[in-house]
């Protein structure tokens, strides 16, 4: 076994040999060992309200599951008697019966608490899977009289009562204004990954926690399947965190316990290892219990297998396979090491300046029903690491023929990534507005500092040349295969960490759509190939990057003499 004596809290290296072996895949919790057999008790004797027979969840749930229960509610310090795991996020595929097992770790919570008074919630994404939360656990309650008897239900309102002490557990949709004024000593969130597609979820999430900070303090559980899109917004946050700690990157003492049933990246870009049902059990740790073996083959051969968009969310919900990572071997080489390049402090064009002795602009200027694009790359000063930051911008017949998205682009919009402008005109000021600021830096190189395809830019010309932007320092950079050194480069700088980004949302996003394939001997990432997903901040990072492979020297290089920041 594993010496975890000297590993983070709650950090499980090996956790990729626990699913091999059948265990859970988190770290070894202390435990409370008396309140985690009444927890225990309690949960098992739930019933199974909407199964034949309703079967106890003694019978009816898979011990991964009550490795969750008893961490999350019967942690404890063995030297202190504090609670540890104050949140746990699981991420496990469709089927294995959460929503059931949450609604019934909801009423064992609401069981074992005696302060009196408080309120929990189970929070779900849409109103279809509050109801099914707030059934299942009513329906446990009226198959049980004991339980009728320590539970008052409300229907109408969708709570329950503990009839003891008067603490509530309120099923709710999730809303901006689901907490407000509220401070819940437990939540529990359903289907966490929906949450990324909805805005200002990340405000709410900070509501929930901020509540949570008293005295009393309040616990977060989030279970969810993998996303059938390129995880974002808090989804993405939560995600990366939780990898963080459970790899022992998450710092000292972190209050996440994450379990995460899903592939090491190797295992994802395997299409022949994960497409084979053999190792479906791993991710499956109800196979034999909600699951069927059989079904889940059938439904795979018969709908998972119509078309690649098909087997891309078939694999993402049953199988947790992450699009834009691991799932096709079509995604760009690039994607799988993009979050693992994160540095916080570049969120801003300005931070990256500071720390730059020379940059480059790239440009891919889209149509009305498209996005146009800006991405300025900077070579640090000391280290020479190449540094991102980049800008979109959108019109509103975008919104309106690309409807599929238009949410998502709002998120964007909020985030002030992206930028709604009424005519081309006016992106095209905006964006060499950019280009003169990087400009008066001095940081831009005589010739080839500005890079841009050359379709279609001759509003954007225009608008360069206003502002005494033009040749040679402004240069049309080839398309198609001819961008294979930056599409096969850059990924090899993300892999050494020789290039970091401010993580931004949009830019993530265009990184997960983007597919590659090859063209003779070379690899092409175009908007073709692509699909309808949005690239263009992508490609305008390879054109930057074309051109800071030129190896520039700044125009202003005394600029950073001055500042002592040139190592000559």
């Amino acid at each position: 076994m594993l010496d975890t004596a000297d590993l983070p809290r709650f950090a499980c290296p090996d956790w990729w040999e626990r699913i091999q072996a059948g265990q859970t895949p988190m770290a070894e919790v202390p435990l409370n060992r008396e309140k985690a057999a009444k927890a225990t008790a309690f949960f098992n004797r739930l019933r199974l309200p909407d199964v034949p027979g309703n079967p106890p969840l003694a019978d009816a749930c898979g011990e991964w599951f009550r490795d969750i229960l008893c961490a999350f509610l019967a942690s404890e310090d063995q030297d202190t008697g504090l609670r540890l795991v104050w949140e746990l996020l699981c991420m496990v595929p469709k089927k294995n019966s959460k929503t059931t097992y949450v609604a019934a770790l909801g009423l064992t919570a609401l069981f074992m608490e005696e302060a009196p008074n408080r309120q929990m919630l189970l929070v779900a994404p849409s109103q279809n899977i509050s109801e099914r939360c707030f059934d299942q656990a009513q329906g446990m309650i009226r198959l049980d009289p004991k339980l009728r008897e320590i539970f008052k239900v409300q229907d109408h309102v969708k709570c329950i009562t503990r009839s003891k002490t008067g603490t509530q557990l309120n099923v709710k949709t999730f809303d901006t204004s689901i907490v407000t004024g509220e401070i819940p000593i437990l939540t529990i969130i359903d289907e966490l990954h929906e949450l990324g597609k909805k805005a200002k979820a990340a405000a709410v999430m900070q509501q929930i926690r901020g509540g949570g900070i008293t005295k009393q303090r309040g616990r977060v559980l989030m279970i969810t399947t993998q996303s059938d899109e390129p995880p974002a917004g808090i989804w993405r946050t939560e995600l990366d965190k939780a990898r963080k700690i459970r790899d022992g990157k998450g710092g000292a003492s972190p209050i996440m316990l994450p379990v995460l049933y899903e592939y090491p990246v190797e295992k994802q870009l395997d299409q022949e290892y994960w497409r084979d049902p053999e190792h479906w059990d791993l991710i499956l740790p109800n196979m034999g219990l909600s699951i069927d073996r059989q079904a889940i083959v059938d439904d795979y051969e018969n709908n998972g297998k119509v078309n690649k968009e098909a087997e891309q969310i078939w694999a993402s919900q049953h199988l947790n396979i992450e699009i834009g990572v691991g799932l096709g071997g079509d995604g760009w080489s690039g994607a799988m090491h993009w979050m693992s390049c994160v540095d916080s402090s570049l969120a801003d064009l300005d931070a990256l300046l500071k720390r730059s002795e020379v940059c480059t602009v790239g440009i891919d200027w889209g149509g009305a029903d498209d996005l146009a694009a800006l991405y300025v790359i900077g070579r640090e000063a000391t280290t020479k690491r190449w540094l991102g930051w980049g800008r979109a911008w959108a019109r509103p017949t975008v919104f309106e023929q690309r409807k599929g998205i238009a949410q998502r682009l709002n998120k964007f919009a909020e985030d002030g990534d992206l930028i709604i402008c009424t005519s081309g005109e006016e992106q095209a000021a905006s964006a060499a507005a950019i280009c003169r600021r990087v400009a008066d830096s001095g940081l831009l190189p005589e010739t080839a500092g500005i890079g841009l395809d050359s379709a279609g830019v001759a509003l954007l010309l225009d608008a360069l040349e206003a502002l005494e932007l033009e040749q040679p320092l402004v240069q049309a950079v080839t398309q198609g295969w001819k961008l294979q050194t930056a599409i096969s480069s850059v990924p090899l700088k993300l892999e050494d960490r020789r290039f970091l980004h401010g993580d931004q949302a949009i830019m993530a996003w265009c990184v997960g759509n983007a597919k590659q394939t090859l063209k003779g001997s070379n690899y092409v990432v175009t908007k073709e190939v692509s699909g309808a997903a949005k690239i263009d901040l992508l490609m305008a990072l390879f054109n930057a990057a074309m051109l800071m492979f030129l190896n520039p020297e700044a125009k202003g290089l005394s600029v950073y003499r001055d500042r002592g920041l040139l190592v000559m």
